[in-house]
C-alpha cells in the first residue's frame, strides 16, 4: 500500500524513464564490507549505509551541495507518512541505491523508492503490544544492511533479517530469553559478515549482553556478557572471573545490569567491537551488595575482538555507578594527533557530564574534561584513569543529595557528530541536568519486576514503602517510561529538586561557565576540539534535545530538537544559519543526508512522517 506524501519533488515526469534506467543499473551496487569500509568516503558519498553513516560513527558527510551560503533556501522536498507504527521516533534511515529503508517504533520496516515515492515493501514483526514490557520506551533506533539484507532489531527481543528487495523474512532468531524484560531497542552493527546486537533492561532482574550473528544463517557466532553470571556455574572466561572479583554478595540474583542499549561500532583498523555498557542493577551499589566495588563491566566501554568477541580492554567510566550513568552513548572513532603524537582513538560525551577521549588500540585515557556541569565527581584522575568521586555523592537514608548530572545525563543516546575538516566534535547537551537522589527507607527485591532501589526527592511520607516505580510514597516513572534516566533523556521533565535539607550536603561543581562565572543552564549544541579538550562555541537550542546532530563538508552543522525544529550552523563559527518549523510532533530522529539524481537532501524521521528538505 502506497503512504500518501504530501509533496513529491524528487524528478520530472519527464526524467522517469530515464531515472528507471539508472536505478536498475544502481541496483547492482553491493553492499559488501568494502563498501561498508569506504562509506561515505570521496566517490561513496550519496547513501546512508550505517547507523553513524560510516563505521567511525562521525555522521560527518563530504556533500556540500547544501552549504552555509544557500542553507537559507532549504525547504520542505517531500514527506512520507509512516503509516502505523508512527509516533515518537528515534531512528536512523539508511539509503542504498535510491531506496530508504526505516524503521517506526513498534520495529515495522519499509522501504521507499526515493525517485517516485512509492512503498515498495513493509514488515511487521507484530509485536505484542500488551505483554512486551520495554525499558526506554517504544523505541527503535534503527537497521543495518548487507549483501541484500535488512537487518532488523525487534522490539521483543529477536533479531530478524529481510530480503531487500521485497522485504520478505529470510531469517529470525529470538537474541533474548522469551517472555523476559529484556528488549531490543539498538540499531545492530555490521562486521564481517556478522550482524552484532546488544539489548536493553537494567532496570530490570537482567544480565547484559552482545551477540553476534551470521548474516547468512542466523547462526549464533559469539556471545560477550557484560557481567558476571552466577559462581556456581564458573566462570566462562577469564574476563569473567576478573570481573566477578569487583562484585559482591549475591549480585547474580539481581541479574546485574550493564546492558547494551545504544553506542556501539566496529573499527577495522583494530579488527574490533566497541560497545558502552549500561548502569549496574539496582541502582545503589549498597543494594547490590557492591559498596565500595568497582562492578565491572558496568558503565564502561568494552572491545572485544569482532571474529571471536574475544575480551582485548575496558575502560571504566563510572565505577561503583550508583546514578544510572549508562556509558552507552555514541562512540566516535579518529585519528588524531595529540601532543605530536598521532593517536588512534575512541571519543564519547558520556551521561555523567565528562567528554573522554581514549585510546582506541588498549582502552587507555588521553584526556577528560567536564562539558556540563558536574559535582559527583571532581576530576578524572589521567594517570589511573579513574574518577575522582565525592564520597558525598552516595547518597544515604533520609537525606536528600542533589546530583549534577541527573538519571537524564549531560548526554543522553542523541547523536553528536565529529568534523574532521575543523577537527570539532558537536554535543547536543543539557547543560545543568541533575536530580535529586536518597535511599529508600527500605528496600525489597523485586525478581519479576523493577529494581532501582532508588528514591527521587525528600523523605518519604509517614508509612511510605518501599522506593522504585509504583512503590508507595514512589515518584510515578516519568511519562510510564521504565528507565526513568532514558525517559528524561528522550524529553520527559526531571524529578524537581526537594526544598533545602539543612543536613544535605551541598557539592561543589565543576563545568564550563559564562563570561560571569555561572555555570551554563538549559539546552546547547557546543563545539569542542577533542585535541585540547577546548570549547570552540555554543549555541542555545531552546526547547528539548531532539535526535542529535549531523555535519557536512559544507560547512554546517544540522540539529533537531523535539519541538519539530531543524537547525543548521556554520560549523565553524556556531552561527545559527536557519530555524525551520517541520509543522510535525512528536520526537524526532537524527537527520541524515544524501544524493538522488545528483541533488543532496536532509532527511528526518519525526512523529507520523519521514521529511526531506532540499534547496531550490
Amino acid at each position: 500500500m502506497q503512504r500518501t506524501k504530501l509533496k513529491w519533488l524528487l524528478l520530472p515526469v519527464t526524467g522517469i524513464l530515464l531515472t528507471t534506467w539508472i536505478a536498475v543499473g544502481l541496483q547492482n551496487r553491493k553492499v559488501d564490507d568494502n563498501a561498508l569500509k569506504n562509506a561515505g568516503k570521496a566517490g561513496n558519498t550519496d547513501d546512508w549505509l550505517t547507523y553513524g553513516l560510516n563505521y567511525q560513527e562521525q555522521r560527518y558527510s563530504l556533500l556540500k551541495q547544501i552549504d552555509a551560503t544557500n542553507v537559507g533556501r532549504l525547504g520542505l522536498a517531500w514527506t512520507f507518512e509512516i503509516g502505523p507504527g508512527g509516533g515518537n521516533q528515534e531512528g536512523t534511515p539508511l539509503v542504498s541505491n535510491g531506496v530508504l529503508y526505516s524503521i517506526t517504533n513498534w520495529s515495522i520496516t519499509y522501504a521507499v523508492d526515493l525517485r517516485t515515492g512509492k512503498e515498495l515493501w513493509r514488515y511487521d514483526p507484530k509485536v505484542d503490544r500488551v505483554n512486551t514490557h520495554p525499558c526506554c520506551g517504544v523505541v527503535n533506533r534503527g537497521l543495518g544492511i548487507y549483501n541484500g539484507k535488512i537487518l532488523v532489531p525487534v522490539l521483543d527481543g529477536r533479531m530478524v533479517a529481510l530480503d531487500a528487495s521485497n522485504g520478505k523474512e529470510l531469517w529470525s532468531v529470538q537474541t533474548t530469553p522469551s517472555g523476559s524484560n529484556y528488549t531490543v531497542t539498538m540499531a545492530p552493527r555490521i562486521a564481517k559478515g556478522k550482524v552484532v546486537i546488544g539489548n536493553a533492561g537494567a532496570e530490570f532482574p537482567v544480565r547484559g549482553y552482545v551477540t553476534a550473528y551470521d548474516i547468512e544463517t542466523g547462526k549464533q557466532a559469539w556471545r560477550f556478557y557484560t557481567v558476571p553470571g552466577d559462581p556456581k556455574e564458573g566462570p566462562q572466561s577469564k574476563a569473567m572471573a576478573d570481573a566477578a572479583k569487583t562484585w559482591g554478595g549475591e549480585w547474580y540474583k539481581f541479574g546485574g545490569g550493564g546492558t547494551v542499549w545504544d553506542g556501539m561500532t566496529y573499527d577495522p583498523d583494530t579488527n574490533l567491537m566497541l560497545f558502552g555498557t549500561g548502569n549496574a542493577g539496582p541502582w545503589p551499589s549498597e543494594f547490590r551488595q557492591s559498596k565500595g566495588l568497582d562492578n565491572l563491566y558496568t558503565a564502561s566501554v568494552v572491545a572485544v575482538n569482532a571474529d571471536t568477541g574475544e575480551y582485548k580492554w575496558h575502560y571504566q567510566f563510572v565505577p561503583e555507578d550508583s546514578w544510572d550513568f549508562d556509558s552507552v552513548q555514541q562512540l566516535t572513532l579518529a585519528d588524531l594527533r595529540i601532543n605530536g603524537q598521532n593517536r588512534k582513538v575512541v571519543m564519547q560525551a558520556n551521561k555523567n557530564g565528562f567528554f573522554y577521549v581514549i585510546d582506541r588500540t588498549n582502552g587507555k585515557l588521553i584526556s577528560a574534561a567536564p562539558f556540563a556541569q558536574v559535582n559527583w565527581a571532581s576530576e578524572i584522575d589521567i594517570k589511573t584513569g579513574r574518577p575522582m568521586t565525592r564520597p558525598e555523592a552516595f547518597y544515604g537514608r533520609g537525606q536528600t543529595v542533589q546530583i549534577f548530572p541527573g538519571p537524564g545525563g549531560a548526554h543522553n543516546w542523541s547523536p553528536m557528530s565529529f568534523n574532521p575538516a575543523l577537527n570539532l566534535m558537536y554535543i547536543p547537551t543539557s547543560a545543568n541536568s541533575s536530580s535529586p537522589y536518597r535511599l529508600p527507607d527500605t528496600f525489597t527485591y523485586n525478581p519479576t519486576g523493577m529494581n532501582m532501589g532508588v528514591a527521587f526527592g525528600g523523605p518519604p511520607a509517614p508509612g511510605a514503602g518501599r522506593g522504585g516505580p509504583g512503590a508507595p510514597g514512589a515518584p510515578p516513572v516519568p511519562g510510564g517510561i521504565a528507565d526513568p534516566g532514558a525517559a528524561i533523556g528522550a524529553g520527559f521533565a526531571a524529578p524537581a529538586a526537594p526544598a533545602p535539607s539543612a543536613t544535605a550536603p551541598v557539592l561543589p561543581s565543576v563545568g564550563p561557565t559564562d563570561k560571569d562565572g555561572k555555570f551554563y543552564t538549559g539546552n546547547w549544541l557546543i563545539a569542542i576540539d577533542p585535541t585540547t579538550q577546548k570549547e570552540k562555541w555554543r549555541a542555545n537550542a531552546g526547547g528539548s534535545i531532539g535526535g542529535g546532530t549531523l555535519t557536512t563538508a559544507g560547512n554546517l552543522v544540522f540539529q533537531v530538537t523535539n519541538q519539530g525544529h531543524l537547525l543548521a550552523y556554520k560549523a565553524d563559527t556556531g552561527d545559527k544559519l536557519i530555524d525551520l518549523a517541520t509543522n510535525q510532533t512528536g520526537n524526532m530522529g537524527p537527520p541524515i543526508t544524501f544524493v538522488v539524481d545528483n541533488k543532496q537532501y536532509i532527511a528526518i524521521a519525526i512523529g507520523q512522517n519521514i521529511v526531506a528538505f532540499g534547496v531550490e
